[in-house]
């Protein structure tokens, strides 16, 4: 695969590298996951989206109580990270394109990461009220083929407080690099138009399957009115976390992880798999922001 240009500065050699880690596929097991960049997509597997699809402005992330922590097998509170004073430069794409981000730009001691969730095929009623009970400031890119059974469970996750969005997935999760530049822009296109529709707003954030991408992709997406294409530098297994380079987290990381079920996590459920990432996330000393704060 042919990567477009890095514009985020830091991410040429590890961008790459990102895309090797879960993107959307049948298995949740680090060792099953590791997918070279060539490799052609395997089955679907649930997942999310990133959007600010919201109708009016969104609270600030945080916010919750003692209790809720404890009701989710936390033993600490979740640190989150307050809407920057001034958003990070991210450098501008070429003419007709959209730039691609798979980190953001923050100062070295600003210890803060992103929840991203792919796809849409899980729509756990529990994962509602946690997400809801935590506040938990999750970016949502959803995909229509799998979501639109009930895009309104996603609405509520959107609409609960938690200052949650929905972005693009595309239409129905292909191999973008497969497609001719229509075929491409049909699927992005035709996910922002349908996104529109119900929830009113055409998301600004767009995701690829698999990560896979090439020129045609963001020329295609810029035409669809997406503003940046979002990648990931960590993506959450079962129990832990799968790293594009060393074995931390790094301040900026956007997470990626699914809405997924029992089928997908051999057994876990989408609140099991949740509760180890946040625990995760606070081993490792991280606040939550909410992405599209930053971009």
């Amino acid at each position: 695969m042919k990567h477009a240009r890095r514009l985020v500065a830091g991410t040429l050699a590890a961008g790459a590298l990102a895309l090797s880690l879960t993107g959307c596929g049948d298995s949740a097991d680090p060792t099953e996951r590791l997918a070279a960049k060539t490799a052609q997509p395997t089955a679907e597997a649930g997942g999310a989206t990133p959007s600010t699809a919201s109708q009016s402005p969104s609270p600030a992330p945080g916010g919750a109580s003692d209790e809720a922590y404890k009701k989710w097998g936390l033993t600490a509170p979740l640190p989150y990270a307050p809407k920057p004073a001034q958003k990070p430069q991210i450098p501008k794409a070429g003419p007709g394109k959209v730039p691609v981000i798979d980190r953001i730009p923050v100062p070295a001691d600003d210890k803060v990461v992103f929840l991203t969730f792919d796809d849409g095929a899980e729509k756990d009623p529990e994962f509602l009220k946690m997400a809801a009970d935590l506040k938990l400031p999750i970016s949502m890119f959803l995909t229509d083929s799998v979501a639109s059974a009930d895009y309104g469970h996603f609405e509520k996750i959107r609409d609960n407080g938690s200052a949650s969005t929905i972005n693009n997935h595309t239409l129905t999760h292909p191999n973008l690099r497969t497609l001719s530049f229509e075929g491409q822009k049909k699927e992005i296109c035709g996910q922002q138009e349908r996104l529109e529709k119900r929830f009113g707003k055409r998301p600004p954030l767009f995701r690829p399957p698999f990560g896979n991408y090439n020129d045609d992709t963001l020329r295609a997406a810029s035409e669809c009115g997406v503003s940046s294409l979002v990648l990931w530098r960590v993506s959450m297994q079962i129990n832990n976390f799968q790293y594009a380079e060393g074995s931390a987290l790094k301040p900026g990381d956007i997470i990626l992880a699914h809405f997924r079920g029992p089928s997908e996590l051999k057994g876990a459920t989408e609140i099991q798999m949740t509760t180890r990432m946040l625990q995760r996330i606070q081993e490792q000393g991280y606040r939550i922001g909410r992405l599209e704060d930053y971009l």
